[in-house]
This record gives C-alpha cells, structure tokens and sequence, in this order.
C-alpha cells in the first residue's frame, strides 16, 4: 500500500516512514500541501496522511482541493496532528477528512488507523 505523509516536519516524515516501510508499506513524502499536490500527479497513493498546520497549504486546504478533485476525491485522508481543540476538528471534518488523530500516536494506533482506511477505500470502490 502507498501511503503518502504529508508533514512539515522532518522528523514525524522520518520516524511515520521507517514505521510504514517496516509495515510493508511504500511511503510517499511531502512537505505540505502544495508539494502533497504536485507529488499526486505522479504518485498514486491508496491513503494520505497529513497534518494540519504546515506552511504553503495546510491539512484543511489540502483536503478541500483532494475532495473537489474527481482525480483524488476517493483517497482516504487521514488528519495527524497535535491540534486538540474540537473547533478545529470540526473544520477537519467539514473539510472532508476520514479521520482525526492527535499527535503523539503509538506505532499500533497508526496501524489500526491505516487498516480501517484501508476497508474504508475498499468500501468507497466497491469490492
């Protein structure tokens, strides 16, 4: 499975990626969503992960453009973030995304996560 991460940070790409890789997963890196952007129009990736606040395009702008795009609209975003206020995960969720977590996670959370997304795409193309 590819799975893009989007983060500004260095370090969660990093740590996120040797995690998914070790899963069996094909990470994606990007630094925002403007690079998230440009990456998708060579990359195909079955979910993305993306934090909210990043400079360029944050998680939300990300999210509005990927659900408008009929290209993009079916990939599950899953939000990776450190915002717990509800206000902001009420944006996140208007905005389209399938789900929310707040940062620090465990390696077994993602991995949960990454498996409901997974039924979650299987379901949206209809196998």
């Amino acid at each position: 499975m590819r799975i893009m991460i989007v983060d500004d940070d260095k370090t969660t790409r990093k740590i996120l990626g040797l995690y998914l890789t070790k899963k069996g997963h094909q990470p994606v890196f990007a630094e925002n969503g403007l690079d998230a952007i440009e990456k998708l129009a060579s990359n195909e990736v079955d979910i993305i992960m993306t934090d909210l606040n990043m400079p360029y395009m944050d998680g939300l702008e990300l999210t509005k453009q990927l659900k408008n795009n009929p290209a993009f609209q079916s990939i599950p975003i899953l939000m990776l973030t450190t915002e717990t206020d509800d206000e902001e995960k009420g944006k996140a969720n208007d905005a389209g995304i399938n789900a929310y977590m707040v940062k620090p996670v465990s390696a077994e959370t993602v991995d949960t996560m990454i498996r409901q997304m997974t039924i979650l795409k299987q379901q949206q193309e209809g196998k």
